[in-house]
């Protein structure tokens, strides 16, 4: 008897079910039985969606510097200086991940019609091109908030700020900006590292260093900026080297010079990857001979991360290791490239619908009432050992949780206007 209580401890903890019935299938249907779901299971509607992201919205207004004020005094500065700081709060907007914050607000704008998201993008972008004609002149060697838009020395410091700037124009800034995205193109194209086959890496941590997240610090402002062989080469160059065909995900890191590459799938790299995927997708023209095979590769990818998907709904911190967190930033990814990739007709609506929005009630539980977004990973470097992915600390504060929750709010805003998703035979299918 000790034993049998033993066991029934185990699986209670190992499979969370606590709805156990003792009714018999001669007095109770129990297929109709409400299952123990650990989030809230069924298609969400467009109202919900939208509270959701007008949470998200109004944190971000208040929570965004929106003007430059002194180091010392405090005061605010008309004329950008190296003593100039952004004004009190939670978050950078000139970071890598608020240009992917622009881009979940440019895209907002886009479904829903309503110009307060973009104007969060355009007044932004105004308060920094306003510092950039100062900015340029300061000593390259000296320190100031600008400096690493305008003497940049990373792919994160200008790649995803340069997409940011052409999607805006896009979509309306009219404000002149070419010297961001001129800065853009020179250091993709002509300053950062490479092989000697043009591949772009990293010297750090080690010489010679590719990481997955410089797809995405890359590759969308290519696009942007027309250069699209580029583009495609560098996808390429990246699947080649660091795509596990056998697992369908990719590994984080590959050292050039290494005879062995220990494998760790982290799951906002992945994201990184699928998101540049999209982004290939959306932006190649039409008839560029590369779409069917980026395509496959979407969908190949896809059909790896949709193996690891959580019960939950979520995808683990590394995404084949069960006894990882459940994060939430590549689950935002992951559930904003289904939802437009169905959109856009390049995913089957009734194989990857049921998956965007499971991926979506698992975010969504992530959004707090000030609209801060929970369960995000920080910042994080590249290892080839375990313990560095699984003890990465969460945070509300980490930036890089704010554009996927909007991107993946605005594609299943236009998902749910486009497809009608029911609970039928107890599960969510398209009717």
């Amino acid at each position: 008897m000790r034993y049998i209580f033993i066991l029934l401890l185990f699986s209670g903890s190992l499979f969370g079910q606590k709805n156990i019935t003792t009714a018999s299938d001669a007095t109770a249907p129990l297929h109709a039985l409400q299952p123990d779901y650990p989030t809230p299971y069924g298609a969400p509607s467009s109202l919900t969606i939208q509270k959701t992201i007008d949470r998200v919205f109004a944190y971000l207004e208040k929570a965004t510097p929106d003007r430059f004020v002194d180091n010392t005094t405090g005061a605010e500065v008309k004329t950008y200086n190296s003593n100039a700081i952004f004004s009190k709060g939670d978050f950078r907007p000139i970071s890598y991940e608020w240009g992917v914050t622009y881009s979940g607000m440019l895209a907002l704008s886009e479904v829903t019609g309503d110009t307060k998201y973009k104007n969060y993008v355009f007044n932004r972008l105004n308060l920094i091109n306003s510092g950039v004609p100062e900015a340029i002149k300061i000593p390259s060697d000296q320190s100031h908030v600008l400096k690493g838009l305008v003497h940049p020395r990373a792919l994160d410091d200008i790649g995803a700020m340069g997409m940011a700037v052409i999607k805006a124009k896009k979509a309306g800034f009219s404000t002149d900006m070419s010297y961001i995205t001129k800065r853009a193109s020179d250091f993709i194209l002509k300053e950062e590292h490479r092989l000697p086959d043009r591949t772009l890496v990293r010297i750090r941590p080690l010489q010679n260093t590719m990481w997955l997240d410089d797809v995405y610090m890359s590759i969308p402002a290519l696009l942007q900026l027309g250069e699209y062989e580029e583009a495609v080469f560098q996808f390429n160059a990246y699947r080649k080297r660091m795509y596990n065909s056998t697992l369908n995900i990719y590994m984080h890191g590959y050292l050039v010079d290494a005879t062995e590459h220990p494998e760790f799938h982290w799951g906002r790299a992945n994201g990184w990857a699928l998101l540049t995927n999209c982004e290939l997708l959306e932006y190649l023209p039409a008839n560029h001979p590369a779409r069917p095979e980026i395509l496959a590769q979407l969908k190949n990818h896809l059909k790896g991360l949709m193996a690891l998907q959580d019960g939950t709904g979520f995808w683990h911190q590394l995404l084949d290791k069960n006894d990882s967190y459940l994060e939430t930033s590549c689950t935002a990814i992951y559930t904003y490239v289904m939802a437009k990739g169905i959109n856009k007709g390049w995913l089957d609506p009734k194989t990857y619908g049921p998956a965007a929005i499971l991926g979506w009630n698992a975010v969504n539980t992530k959004v707090n009432e000030k609209g801060q977004v929970e369960g995000t990973c920080v910042g994080t470097g590249l290892a080839w050992d375990p313990a560095f992915y699984y003890h990465r600390p969460i945070s509300p504060y980490a930036a890089h949780g704010y554009g996927p929750v909007l991107l993946a709010g605005a594609a299943m805003l236009d998902l749910v206007k486009q497809y009608n998703y029911q609970i039928n035979d107890s599960a969510v299918h398209l009717k």
